[in-house]
């Protein structure tokens, strides 16, 4: 097991520091680069948005991460341009780091699948 933290460690890293020549700011933990993730699916860009809205931007990320495991499923996307995700199965029960740790492994194929950013 150890040797897989490793692993998602060296890969995270590797990511933050794309993420960073692209961004010009290294995200500084997991909910910055999800916040990115959130802008990335909403589409609209840089732009200022209110601290409900900073949530929401988090868990459409976390939403569409986990999508790729089969977690969650793209609901549909309101008047606004908000993607809705409905849960399909059960998270497993897991401490907060098993969860940061899913959570990483999913923000990496993320990238890798969706955006075509080889880590």
């Amino acid at each position: 097991m150890y040797q897989k933290d490793l692993v998602l460690e060296r890969k995270w890293q590797i990511l933050l520091t794309t993420i960073e020549e692209q961004v010009g700011k290294r995200p500084t933990d997991l909910n910055s680069v999800l916040f990115l993730v959130g802008v990335q699916e909403l589409g609209r860009g840089a732009q200022h948005f209110s601290k409900e809205e900073k949530q929401d931007l988090m868990h459409i990320a976390i939403c569409k991460v986990l999508s790729l495991s089969g977690f969650y499923e793209l609901e549909g996307i309101d008047q606004e341009g908000w993607p809705h995700w409905k849960l399909q199965k059960k998270l497993p029960h897991f401490d907060l780091l098993e969860q940061e740790k899913l959570l990483k492994m999913h923000v990496i194929e993320y990238f890798e699948q969706e955006l075509g950013i080889a880590i």
